[in-house]
């Protein structure tokens, strides 16, 4: 028997960050095409996500979520950022303006939230750094989503096992399984998908979805960032 899905609270999936009084402009003046930057030279994510929540650190990587995709359950316009060793999300009270595949370093603090490892940051923590790449999603199956692959752009395909549930206004979710387990696919409002288009999906029919492997207190997810990511098979 599989758990039940886990309802959103009233409060942010992932706590809001208070910025004490720093705005966009401190954050682009901040950005530069150093690849060494102004912040402190990065350590590998894997190595942050083990430090103790509390602790600051500087990492570095390519942007996996875009900053605001998450913002209905977070209330706030964090991102996620990957490295070779892993990923991890980035609280951010404010909007930035850069895309996927961004080189971004980042700076703060280490904590959780709803059990998700998270790095909380502000605009002038965060620097732009020369390079571009496309983060190619890990494929794993859907028993396989878990603590190993929380914070990476995964790939999972498999049968709807729970159609659409309504968990607004934070997004929607349902349930998939390739055999090997049964995983939760979170869809947040603010991503862009059409209503109509998940509630039409059927039990048992066979889909792939792209998206950032997360973590809700006991529950493993996928989330992903646009409609894009959902295809049916």
């Amino acid at each position: 028997m599989t758990a039940p899905a886990l309802s959103r609270v009233a409060s942010p999936r992932f706590a809001s960050f208070l910025l004490l009084g720093v705005t966009l402009a401190a954050w682009m003046t901040g950005c530069g095409d150093d690849e060494d930057g102004q912040l402190p030279r990065p350590i590998a994510i894997a190595d942050a996500r083990g430090r103790a929540n509390g602790d600051e650190v500087t990492i570095q990587g390519y942007v996996t979520v875009p900053p605001g995709a998450f913002n209905s359950g977070t209330e706030e316009n964090g991102f996620a950022i990957q490295d070779e060793t892993g990923g991890i999300y980035v609280q951010l009270d404010q909007k930035l303006n850069f895309g996927l595949g961004t080189r971004v370093r980042v700076q703060g603090t280490l904590a959780e939230q709803n059990k998700q490892r998270v790095l909380k940051s502000q605009p002038s923590e965060i620097e732009q750094v020369q390079g571009t790449q496309t983060v190619t999603p890990r494929a794993v199956l859907t028993g396989d989503v878990a603590e190993a692959l929380e914070g990476r752009l995964v790939q999972v395909t498999g049968s709807v096992t729970r159609t659409f549930q309504d968990d607004s206004p934070h997004g929607y979710e349902l349930y998939i399984n390739d055999g090997s387990g049964e995983v939760q696919v979170y869809v947040y409002l603010t991503t862009g998908f059409d209503r109509a288009t998940l509630e039409a999906l059927t039990a048992g029919q066979r889909i792939t979805v792209v998206g950032f492997a997360a973590q809700y207190e006991s529950q493993y997810e996928v989330l992903p960032r646009q409609p894009s990511d959902l295809t049916l098979n």
